[in-house]
């Protein structure tokens, strides 16, 4: 069930400047706030707490779309892509104070016996991961205050998800070489 609602949290995601833009001046700002809403519950009822901020992280998304819902805005619209950035740089800002940040403990699901360089480059790549959440985050809060909704749209429905995945490519071909100089 976990899976489920991380898959369909990130679907939501993706799926959420799209749906933000084509239902502008058709559907209330508080109607998009419930399916968030309820995605970031079952978020919170299914996590193990076992990683920092597993329960804390929801309910700051929970209380967004609370204040989404109430505040019925479409300005407060923007600020979901924010809010998810700087999700995903709490946690990965997070896990770099615990014993395995986030890209090691990937890292060590296909490879259990991390030797002491691919610790210290998986660190490094979390670090970076955190760089680019809080860039992105930035251009995302930028748009919200004064870009245009297409923008708006462009950027936090396409750009940002073809920057994610060039940093992501580029971490993947830069892995074998910096293996080899280790």
């Amino acid at each position: 069930m976990k899976r489920g609602v991380a898959a369909a949290l990130a679907a939501a995601a993706v799926a959420y400047p799209f749906l933000v833009y084509a239902t502008l001046d058709r559907v209330s700002a508080a109607w998009l706030a419930l399916p968030l809403a309820l995605l970031w519950l079952a978020r919170a009822l299914t996590a193990r707490a076992t990683q920092p901020g597993d329960r804390l992280l929801p309910a700051v998304a929970l209380v967004f779309c609370l204040i989404l819902a109430v505040s019925d805005s479409q300005s407060w619209l923007r600020w979901y892509p924010v809010l998810v950035n700087a999700l995903m740089l709490a946690i990965f800002g997070m896990s770099l104070r615990g014993p395995q940040p986030v890209v090691e403990r990937l890292a060590r699901l296909r490879h259990p016996a991390l030797p002491p360089e691919g610790v210290r480059y998986t660190r490094n790549v979390t670090r970076a991961w955190c760089v680019f959440f809080a860039l992105n985050g930035s251009v995302a809060a930028a748009l919200a205050v004064w870009g245009p909704w297409s923008w708006w749209v462009a950027y936090n429905g396409c750009v940002s998800y073809v920057l994610m995945g060039l940093m992501a490519a580029g971490e993947w071909l830069l892995r074998p070489a910096m293996a080899k100089a280790a």
